[in-house]
């Protein structure tokens, strides 16, 4: 068989593996519990050895294996493949977790943020496949991204590039959690999303949400969207915010990097063309009229493999082929 490569979804409840062929088709995935209080040692033994089971089950001999990826959330520093802190994994500081697998696998590693591996995977077989420059945005509980360049992943001078999530968008704004005031991830997440609708809520808005609100202690973004459905003017209201928000980042991204897709990935854009539509009629209306932009906006299709796809395929990337 032609080299394979294995991609690893690292969180902090499960560890998420694939295998692939050289042309990133899935042959076998598995997940299995991260137990990451047990400790880095028994975190990397345990995906070192369902790396070998799932090769096992496939069949297929390690040897054919020509690297692995990993993605897990940071700080790390990438390049030399350490985690420096975790906060899904607190007893995870400063370890060398490529040096560790490849002990134990003898294989290349390869090492990346989250966000970028997703990014990457939309990159080389999704959203993003056939361009050449790409924005990415995860909408979840924060919002993260990543952004490729004339073909490569932009890391910056200390590799915490493209927190996207964190762009200022209206200044002396809401307070972020990260500190600032004003991010895009205060507005447009879907915890903030959620957020807005809750404090209208409490400070008098009449809305249908408001029983939801009353009965659960809680909504979603999900649940606003279903009210919007509905004809609930306060839902329409907050999802209006939102979408403004993620549009006016996409602006601003499209003349920082000039890319040729916008994709959006992550639990909201189940909401689908409400949620897709509406970005895209603020950055109709807000982008400047000097020339007319050949961006495109769009969701994310790769869904809950993102991760261990990209993990693959950055592998293949950085130690496939002629590498």
């Amino acid at each position: 068989m032609s080299e394979m490569f294995v991609g690893i979804d690292l969180g902090g409840t499960n560890i998420k593996i694939g295998l692939f062929d050289s042309a990133l088709e899935l042959i076998r995935k598995t997940s299995v519990s991260t137990q990451a209080d047990m400790g880095p040692d028994v975190v990397i033994g345990k995906m070192a050895e369902t790396v070998e089971r799932l090769l096992v089950d496939a069949d297929l001999p390690l040897a054919d294996v020509a690297a692995v990826g990993i993605g897990t959330p940071g700080p790390a520093n990438y390049s030399e493949g350490v985690i420096i802190k975790s906060t899904n994994m607190p007893t995870f500081k400063n370890v060398p977790i490529c040096q560790m697998l490849n002990e134990k696998l003898g294989k290349p590693i390869v090492f990346d943020n989250d966000a970028n591996v997703a990014c990457w995977g939309e990159y080389a077989v999704g959203a993003g496949k056939g361009v050449k420059d790409m924005v990415f945005f995860t909408l979840g509980t924060g919002i993260g991204g990543g952004i490729i360049s004339n073909g490569e992943l932009v890391h910056g001078c200390a590799e915490n590039a493209a927190e996207l999530g964190h762009m200022i968008i209206y200044p002396d704004g809401r307070k972020c959690n990260c500190g600032q005031r004003g991010c895009v991830e205060a507005y447009a997440s879907a915890d903030s999303t959620a957020r807005r609708a809750t404090e209208a809520i409490e400070a008098g808005a009449e809305s249908s949400l408001k029983k939801l609100l009353d009965e659960k202690g809680r909504i979603t973004s999900k649940d606003i969207y279903e009210h919007l459905a509905s004809g609930d003017k306060l839902a329409k209201e907050i999802a209006d915010g939102t979408a403004k928000a993620l549009a006016i980042t996409c602006i601003n991204m499209l003349h920082t990097t000039e890319p040729k897709r916008i994709v959006f990935a992550g639990g909201m854009i189940a909401a689908g063309d409400v949620l897709l539509n509406r970005i895209q009629d603020y950055f109709d209306e807000q982008i400047w009229t000097l020339k007319k932009e050949p961006v495109e906006i769009c969701f994310a299709t790769l869904g809950e493999d993102a991760g261990i796809i990209g993990a693959a395929a950055l592998a293949r990337h950085t130690k496939g082929p002629g590498r």
